[in-house]
């Protein structure tokens, strides 16, 4: 009888293991960049006296910043990810209500806060994040460009995203959300010149670890459909990408001459696919390009929502799965700046390669 309680007793555990309540436990986690240095990160709070904001106009423009760049030595605490206030609005408003904030609040970063940056100038990269979504979840984009020795500022662009929190408590909403897309792109580029003037000013710390002839841009969704914008009225991106993000603003017939790169799931983005932007706007793209698609992805892929997600159980059958999307993502993103921000040699760009079946050229 005694060898028979336990034995029920044994089992009763490991049904708690594999039960949904201890999932629920189990921390999210980011894959670790996969670069040479540590990261370090710190947030910025930002405020443009010229502008009022165009969705609350009610006072100036205020962004939240998020740095990342190679860091001395891993000291520090592990970034937070959201706060919990950030996690509750994005998933309530994205109509996820039933996932615990704080799981999503608690993700394990790899950059440590405040880390003392490696000295010398570098290479810098603006990130810019989907339509409501936190600039939160392209972490794992700008751990990977960091570890791999580029500074990258990633903009919360405030009141178009589900929760952005601010240095004093307060947590914005997204003001913007039901507005005409083709609105976003001007809002977005000017928020961009804004950072740039700033981290670049004389007066600026970041000056010191930024060269300025060396700066780039990559967005997804509609941060990706505003990096052309971004470039046309800012001459200091020599580079950008566009990750998933339809071209709903034409680039202009004047065209831009510097190197670019369109990155986006192949269901959408294939000359005969669904979306007819990528190939109206390839003829105006007049320097270095690459037309790649990603077989099996998700809108979500090149984020890390594809990778949390999954963890999360939210993940559909059939897509590409989150650290794969991720491994990818990273892997031509930093790629691309790498070749045309600091002139390095990367085979990766010129076709298709064994390691890599999901990715196909439309060059």
């Amino acid at each position: 009888m005694r060898r028979l309680l336990v034995t029920l007793a044994v089992l009763a555990a490991v049904v708690s293991l594999a039960s949904p309540a201890s999932a629920e436990a189990t921390s999210l986690t980011l894959p670790p960049p996969t670069g040479s240095r540590p990261v370090g990160a710190t947030d910025l709070h930002l405020i443009d006296d010229s502008r009022r904001d165009p969705w609350v106009p009610t006072g100036p423009r205020e962004l939240m910043v998020s740095m990342f760049y190679p860091a001395l030595l891993p000291t520090g605490p592990r970034r937070p990810y959201l706060t919990l206030a950030e996690a509750t609005a994005f998933l309530t408003e994205s109509g996820i209500p039933d996932i615990d904030p704080a799981r999503v609040a608690g993700v394990r970063t790899s950059a440590r806060v405040d880390a003392p940056p490696l000295p010398g100038k570098r290479a810098l990269v603006v990130l810019s994040p989907g339509f409501g979504k936190p600039r939160a979840t392209l972490t794992g984009l700008a751990e990977e460009l960091a570890s791999k020795g580029f500074v990258v500022a990633v903009i919360g662009h405030n009141h178009e995203s589900h929760g952005t929190a601010f240095p004093d408590g307060h947590v914005t909403g997204c003001a913007a959300c039901g507005s005409d897309s083709t609105l976003l792109p001007p809002v977005r580029a000017a928020d961009v010149s804004f950072v740039l003037d700033t981290l670049t000013g004389p007066s600026s710390r970041w000056s010191w670890l930024i060269d300025r002839t060396r700066i780039g841009m990559a967005g997804h969704s509609i941060g990706g459909y505003s990096t052309p914008t971004a470039m046309v009225t800012d001459q200091r991106i020599r580079a950008g990408a566009d990750l998933d993000g339809r071209l709903w603003s034409p680039i202009p017939a004047s065209g831009i001459d510097r190197p670019f790169l369109l990155l986006g799931r192949e269901s959408e983005y294939t000359p005969a696919g669904p979306d007819t932007t990528w190939a109206a706007n390839w003829p105006h793209l007049t320097g270095w390009k690459r037309w790649i698609s990603v077989a099996t992805a998700g809108h979500a892929s090149f984020t890390d929502v594809g990778v949390l997600g999954e963890q999360l159980g939210l993940s559909k059958p059939g897509l590409l799965g989150g650290l794969r999307g991720m491994e990818l993502t990273r892997a031509y993103v930093s790629a691309f700046f790498d070749a045309h921000l600091r002139g390095g040699h990367q085979p990766l760009l010129d076709g298709p390669v064994a390691g890599n079946p999901e990715i196909k050229f439309w060059n």
